[in-house]
């Protein structure tokens, strides 16, 4: 069977130089021995080139062009297309022993997302995925995760998704390398998260350039890459060279859950050093997850104003939006805290004190 791609004829078997060179020398009616004989080289070597156990080398295409009437290049364009034609269908020997693990890819959703093309020919798509990965094969891609569980000694609870994850990974770390950062600056960082916290304020048209620019002039990048299907991821933070990512799924979807998690991530990097690699995602709880919420806690509603605001009985959302509006923050993170204190339920009229945010798709182009 033969496959045609844009046009261009691949066939799924070989034809040696040595098969042509036979044919010729039928035509000619001429004898391996005499070819020997016209050319230098030894009857064992003529052989060997006929049964395709030793290749035409460049010095030998010469010989032939003058022995046999055909151009050199003809013998080493022959012997070229041959060896290339041996990689490639060797390579498609191995590439259907990486079927199963292709069907572990949420192919589908990466796909309609646009970070692969949807493909029916199963070689060519799992070709897509490898090189969406940025790997040669599903051994690298192995390696590379087996790296990140070092790094991140919980990730073994992604072990069941571990190709979607590191699919969403990675595209955190393409969305990275595009945009244009400083090097790490510490000091810059807590300087810019304090004008960061001012823009929870505002709609994400206006504060997602915003974000995205301060933690760039900072050595941060930041990425908002959509979470893929049973993954349970909402963050994470690692680092690529000499810049922080802070990569952000929007998994819940509110203003007070985006901002906290921004100002999570945010402690990771302030705290927890270059080699740490964190994925945040459902029963994460350690040291390092209690003080970058503490950070993050702290940072958005000072602990001194969070006491005078619990001191107020009955709080109405009048309340909320007074005391937000005075420490320049938007109510919906006010109304977030006080949830996760206990002091106001989740399941209450004042949600609507939140902001809520969904994917731009392209019908909204």
């Amino acid at each position: 069977m033969n496959n045609v791609q844009n046009n261009k004829f691949i066939p799924d078997y070989l034809v040696t130089p040595g098969e042509v060179l036979a044919d010729y020398l039928d035509d000619l009616g001429m004898t391996q021995a005499e070819l020997a004989d016209r050319t230098g080289l030894t009857k064992k070597t003529i052989n060997e080139i006929i049964k395709a156990k030793a290749p035409i080398t460049p010095e030998t295409a010469l010989k032939f062009e003058r022995t046999l009437g055909r151009p050199a290049h003809f013998w080493s364009n022959l012997e070229r297309h041959y060896q290339d034609d041996l990689t490639r269908l060797a390579e498609q020997r191995r590439m259907a022993s990486y079927l199963e693990w292709l069907k572990r890819v949420p192919v589908s959703a990466m796909a309609k997302l646009g970070w692969i093309p949807k493909l029916k020919n199963t070689f060519e798509q799992l070709d897509a995925v490898l090189c969406y990965y940025g790997v040669a094969s599903p051994t690298q891609w192995q390696t590379v995760w087996s790296e990140y569980q070092v790094a991140y000694r919980q990730t073994a609870r992604f072990e069941g998704c571990a190709e979607a994850v590191s699919a969403w990974l990675r595209q955190g770390e393409i969305q990275a390398q595009r945009i244009e950062c400083a090097p790490f600056d510490r000091k810059r960082f807590l300087e810019v998260l304090d004008l960061i916290r001012a823009l929870t304020t505002a709609p994400p048209n206006v504060f997602t350039p915003q974000l995205i620019s301060l933690c760039a002039s900072a050595g941060v990048a930041v990425v908002f890459v959509p979470e893929l299907p049973k993954t349970g991821t909402w963050g994470a933070t690692r680092w690529l060279g000499d810049r922080a990512v802070i990569q952000l799924s929007l998994r819940y979807k509110s203003d007070d859950h985006l901002w906290f998690t921004f100002f999570h991530e945010a402690g990771h990097i302030l705290k927890h050093g270059r080699k740490t690699v964190i994925i945040e995602g459902n029963g994460l709880d350690d040291e390092k997850e209690r003080e970058a919420d503490a950070f993050a806690r702290d940072r958005l509603i000072p602990p001194a104003e969070m006491r005078r605001l619990v001191k107020a009985d009955g709080l109405s959302a009048s309340d909320i939006k007074t005391f937000a509006a005075e420490i320049g923050i938007a109510p919906g993170i006010v109304l977030g805290r006080l949830q996760h204190d206990g002091i106001i339920p989740y399941k209450t009229h004042l949600n609507s004190l939140k902001m809520f945010y969904r994917w731009k798709s392209a019908d909204d182009e």
